[in-house]
């Protein structure tokens, strides 16, 4: 599939509510990466059919880029003193291994090698989450957490992601705690070693550390019927986030924090 087929059916105004800088870029995706068309709210399908062979082929096409960028990252941390970064970035090494780290990933146990990645003594099923752990590695750590919250928004460069984190995260927590008092939603949060916010006008909050050092404040008010506001949940992340994840990898650990709870909630025991 031609990406420039797709990109006339956007209306490329590059408003990047997709996710995406530029409609060019989205429609590359869609064609090359088997990225999801609908991503794009403007765009028009009618007459459009991806054949089951174009979307094995695209598929593929995007485990293979997923995979070298593992290997690449892999790479890259395989030159790294892990016992020097390990302070930086908030985590340990193994009492069996001085060259493997021991960490918490959404309450999950990492062990992470610099050959062999397995969260909960499995190795992920989503190359994504090796992409996210490795770059948290690889990013050595820098200044920690400074206690001040921003949005997605406020970070640079971030405007085309902005869309992407309320589809794949905020909005889906909204669902998940819509109809939950704080205590409910409090308790979920804890299986994830998160802690109630005391202090908010939300009708809940919870810092959940996604990360050792990759903190996450979740805000979550009930909707008002009767003041036309709908439920809603925001994100925040300390202004420090940037010195451990790319934007990329910071959207994609909010999305599995949601996937995280939604799971959890469906699966009380």
């Amino acid at each position: 599939m031609n990406p420039l087929d797709i990109l006339k059916r956007t209306p490329k105004t590059n408003c990047g509510e997709c996710g995406y800088q530029a409609c060019l870029a989205f429609a590359a995706n869609v064609a090359r990466s088997g990225e999801d068309p609908q991503k794009c709210p403007y765009i028009n399908l009618d007459g459009l059919e991806l054949s089951q062979q174009d979307g094995t082929e695209l598929d593929k096409l995007a485990q293979e880029h997923d995979l070298q960028l593992i290997r690449h990252l892999q790479s890259k941390i395989n030159n790294l003193d892990f016992n020097h970064i390990a302070p930086r970035l908030g985590i340990s090494t193994a009492d069996d291994n001085k060259d493997v780290f021991v960490f918490s990933y959404l309450g999950q146990q990492v062990r992470l090698g610099h050959h062999q990645l397995l969260i909960d003594g499995k190795e992920p099923e989503d190359p994504r989450d090796q992409i996210l752990l490795y770059n948290y590695i690889h990013s050595g750590g820098s200044h920690p957490p400074c206690g001040e919250w921003v949005g997605l928004e406020s970070l640079p460069n971030s405007i085309s992601k902005v869309r992407t984190l309320a589809t794949y995260c905020e909005e889906r927590l909204a669902n998940l705690f819509t109809g939950k008092t704080a205590e409910t939603i409090s308790q979920l949060c804890k299986k994830i070693a998160g802690s109630p916010l005391h202090e908010s006008s939300a009708s809940a909050g919870v810092i959940i550390p996604v990360l050792p050092r990759l903190p996450q404040q979740v805000l979550f008010w009930e909707a008002e019927p009767e003041d036309g506001f709908e439920a809603k949940a925001k994100v925040l992340f300390d202004a420090n986030v940037l010195n451990y994840l790319d934007l990329e990898s910071l959207v994609f650990s909010a999305e599995r924090l949601a996937d995280r709870l939604i799971l959890l909630a469906s699966n009380p025991s």
